[in-house]
């Protein structure tokens, strides 16, 4: 097929900006191993190549580039270096809300806007991440302006244990720093009156099936299945070693606007005075 200059140059620079990509996956596995994420790729090219923009790619384009490919091993090879290995892009969105409603919650679109703008340390999202057959689960909260990552043990998946883990973690840490709570609307929340009452933190819901509103501790989750993998039994680890993983989770340096520093580190100096408020909390 004959092409004009133009399409030509686009053809050239479009082999030449996919090849990079993959150059840049390659050497990202071999360096960090399997399961690196497109912001942690996206973070090493700048980090990489600081003066040269043309080997700057976003996590966007990543995954474009990645699922572009035609059907084949090259395709699967580059697929499953990805941290969650789907074959296609997930939609945001996954069809109607089947849940019944929790009593009395308070909408995320009331929340303070300073919880929002992440300039005040102590405002926390959270969610279970469960086990095989949904049998046992693993409490994570994460604090929204130092992406602190915090781990309760969890006797089981039902609201009795998410109430007993959640007030025992965030009783645990310095009461500045336990502000409010940002939830989804899975029932195991259902008694969040008594988690408020108990800790004095206010619980916040977001609206149904939209990830993105807790897009912190969502992207958390999807590092976590890195150390508690989906369909194992989630009740064998200690108290102890979920701290050894959220503290393995917290020296990674997660975010590009804040690459040059960890999450302790971060919190630590969002409190004057302090060291990390956080520590009495493991």
């Amino acid at each position: 097929m004959k092409l004009d200059p133009f399409a030509r140059a686009v053809y050239v620079f479009s082999n030449q900006r996919r090849d990079r990509i993959k150059m840049l996956l390659w050497d990202r596995t071999k360096r960090a191993g399997p399961c690196c994420t497109t912001q942690e790729l996206h973070v090493g090219a700048d980090e990489r190549y600081p003066t040269d923009p043309t080997q700057h790619v976003s996590h966007e384009t990543i995954y474009t580039a990645i699922y572009a490919q035609p059907r084949g091993e090259l395709r699967r090879q580059l697929i499953a270096c990805l941290r969650h290995g789907h074959s296609t892009r997930m939609p945001r969105t996954r069809g109607a809300d089947r849940r019944g409603q929790i009593p009395d919650m308070v909408s995320i679109h009331v929340r303070p806007p300073e919880i929002e703008d992440r300039l005040l340390p102590g405002h926390w999202e959270g969610d279970f991440i469960k086990g095989a057959n949904n049998a046992s689960s693993v409490g994570v909260l994460v604090e929204r302006t130092s992406r602190l990552v915090l781990l309760a043990k969890m006797e089981d998946a039902t609201a009795a244990s998410a109430l007993a883990g959640f007030s025992t973690k965030l009783n645990s840490i310095a009461e500045p720093l336990r502000q409010s709570f940002t939830y989804d609307q899975g029932k195991e929340m259902s008694r969040h009156a008594e988690l408020t009452a108990a800790t004095g933190v206010k619980v916040y819901f977001c609206d149904p099936h939209s990830p993105w509103q807790r897009g912190t501790c969502e992207n958390t989750n999807g590092l976590l299945r890195q150390y508690l993998p989906k369909g194992t039994d989630l009740s064998v680890y200690s108290q102890d070693e979920l701290d050894a993983i959220a503290d393995s989770l917290n020296s990674r340096r997660r975010t590009p606007a804040r690459r040059q520093r960890q999450p302790g580190v971060r919190l630590a100096q969002a409190i004057p005075g302090r060291q990390s408020g956080c520590s009495e909390g493991r």
